[in-house]
């Protein structure tokens, strides 16, 4: 049962050292400002595997640009860590304005019986008027450009973009490219609108944005990926499903806090 859960709604991201005086390291970490946590717990039958949080700090500034930054953890349970021991960060940086993606930082911490062992940070920097995207791994020196084509996110600004600013409509088709350190993959999420039950709010109202993808992580199999968000005024995401090649894993809100 290899995990690699998050990867494509809230997995995560970076930037070279070489165009920012601070360590990426540090840089993924300081979470300055205030904003909203999101924290989730994932269970597979009904077990608690993963616990998971999504932090979407208040604008900031940028060299003159007013900017956000979403901060995403994916821990394993201590119980669980002798078969797998997961300890991974993301970071993804976009325009205030048009939540457009700059930066997606990717610190990746895992070992175990059950999960091969994945120790790296690595870089996307989106160069949106060169159309490329560079990606890096500074510490192995590794260095690639691939194009950029419009409506390209990373999984954490996608996550962003739908709760912070755009309306969700059910019945449209919502078509983009996303890109999460590995794979460039185009996607189409379906919108309906259903009632589903959560834990903080009880049965409530909800838009579900659904699509297929491939997981690389499972020789490129096909699975699903749904998010529920609740439909009351504030758009809370309150669930969020995977449906992999392994079978479902469920990720549900557990807490809301203003940071």
């Amino acid at each position: 049962m290899r995990i690699k859960t998050f990867v494509l709604i809230t997995a995560i991201f970076l930037l070279g050292s070489s165009a920012y005086s601070i360590d990426p390291r540090e840089f993924i970490r300081s979470g300055t400002g205030s904003g909203k946590v999101f924290h989730y717990s994932a269970r597979r039958f009904a077990i608690p595997i993963l616990k998971a949080s999504i932090k979407i700090e208040n604008g900031t500034w940028e060299q003159g640009r007013p900017i956000y930054q979403i901060h995403a953890s994916i821990d394993s349970l201590d119980y669980l860590k002798f078969l797998f021991r997961i300890n991974n960060r993301f970071l993804s940086t976009i325009e205030a304005e048009t939540l457009i993606p700059l930066r997606y930082v990717k610190e990746i911490n895992q070992e175990g019986l059950l999960t091969k062992k994945k120790n790296y940070l690595q870089t996307l920097t989106f160069d949106h008027s060169g159309k490329k995207l560079v990606v890096e791994k500074p510490k192995e020196g590794e260095r690639k450009e691939i194009p950029l084509s419009t409506e390209t996110y990373d999984p954490l600004s996608i996550f962003a973009k739908y709760y912070l600013k755009n309306e969700l409509r059910p019945g449209q088709d919502i078509q983009m490219s996303i890109f999460d350190g590995m794979k460039l993959r185009r996607m189409v999420f379906s919108s309906r609108r259903e009632k589903v039950k959560s834990k903080i709010y009880g049965e409530v109202e909800a838009v579900c944005l659904e699509s297929s993808t491939s997981f690389s992580t499972f020789e490129d199999k096909e699975g699903k990926i749904r998010i529920w968000y609740a439909d009351h005024g504030e758009k809370i995401p309150i669930l969020i499903e995977l449906d992999l090649p392994i079978g479902d894993i469920k990720f549900e809100l557990e807490s809301v806090e203003r940071n």
